[in-house]
């Protein structure tokens, strides 16, 4: 039996919630690359809005899913500061599509990630992730905010959820099947 391997890469800005995805999905100990923010990162790295953050993803994350005995899913979290975006080609080289983390407090901070995933015309999902209860802005405002065209799907979830972060996986699986070139007839 030949097993299949699909690679989904989670991303999104600083402090959004990748790591924290990765790990509540994935069926083995993620592998991070955590470490601490330092006063080296002072006037470097944006905290605001999550102040008492203190790690940071410096090269990757990565997790495991097995679908059925012949198809493995890997996430692979991106870092989401600007300093470690040269990862980002190695990481997204080869993905099916992309999870885009949205964290409302700081929308800016998904910019960047929604124009890397639309320029290589890699198929991704905007995940409004809810860590902090309801979203006080709506899907025409975020879609708005983020200029998603209407066929890019926007999904809910709570990153520290497993079934919620299953789902937005789902919503990404069918998404960038849906963009699959349909078979020619014989």
């Amino acid at each position: 039996m030949k097993r299949t391997s699909v690679k989904i890469v989670v991303a999104g800005g600083f402090g959004t919630g990748k790591t924290t995805l990765v790990g509540s999905v994935s069926e083995i100990a993620p592998l991070t690359t955590e470490e601490l923010l330092t006063e080296a990162g002072v006037g470097v790295d944006d905290v605001t809005g999550v102040e008492s953050k203190t790690t940071t993803t410096v090269a990757l994350d990565f997790g495991r899913i097995t679908i059925s005995p012949d198809v493995v899913l890997y996430l692979f979290g991106t870092p989401g500061q600007d300093r470690f975006w040269f990862m980002w080609d190695e990481l997204a080289q080869g993905a099916i599509g992309a999870i885009v983390l949205v964290d409302t407090r700081r929308l800016d901070t998904s910019f960047a990630a929604v124009d890397y995933f639309e320029r290589r015309r890699i198929p991704f999902v905007a995940a409004v992730n809810r860590f902090f209860g309801e979203c006080p802005y709506t899907e025409d405002e975020i879609r708005g905010a983020l200029e998603l065209g209407a066929d890019v799907p926007l999904v809910w979830l709570d990153a520290r959820d497993r079934s919620s972060s299953k789902a937005a996986l789902v919503a990404l699986v069918r998404h960038a099947m849906s963009r699959l070139p349909l078979p020619s007839a014989l």
